[in-house]
């Protein structure tokens, strides 16, 4: 199974992109990892907050392909614990899942037609954190989501 992590925008602080790297080249043990990170919309501060949303989503679908099985990160989204999202990784691999595309949207969420393109949704944290942030913790859990599915010594209960 391939994934893709995609997000809207780069990751600019040195240390979150050394931590980000440390679980990428982690997880290459486990899985194909892809990490598309979206160049920002120009001159975004003259559109409104919707358009952004839509301008941006116009960018995220074009990169999704008709089989893909996207699940964007929304804090709106299903709460797993780090045990139900290594089940929820294994479900798909066991599935007819070939690709997974998880998606780190801009500042201000998801358009409509993102919403009703993507296959699941799922919420880190009822806690917000800034998109950067985001980034780290998710390749952080997803290489922990490999490591409780290989019963290696990573996750503790």
């Amino acid at each position: 199974m391939k994934i893709t992590f995609l997000t809207v925008g780069k990751t600019d602080e040195a240390w979150l992109k050394e931590g980000i790297a440390k679980y990428v080249t982690r997880l290459k043990h486990y899985t194909r990892l892809t990490v598309v990170e979206m160049d920002e919309l120009k001159n975004a501060r003259s559109l409104t907050q919707e358009q952004q949303k839509v301008k941006e989503g116009e960018l995220i679908l074009k990169k999704i392909m008709p089989l893909d099985h996207m699940i964007l990160l929304d804090e709106n989204g299903t709460q797993l614990t780090s045990q139900q999202f290594a089940g929820y990784i294994d479900k798909k691999a066991l599935g007819s899942v070939d690709h997974l595309v998880f998606v780190v949207g801009g500042p201000f969420g998801f358009s409509r037609d993102v919403y009703d393109r993507a296959n699941d949704k799922i919420s880190l944290s009822a806690m917000t954190f800034s998109h950067q942030m985001v980034r780290l913790f998710f390749v952080e859990q997803l290489y922990r989501a490999f490591t409780i599915l290989k019963g290696e010594p990573y996750h503790h209960e």
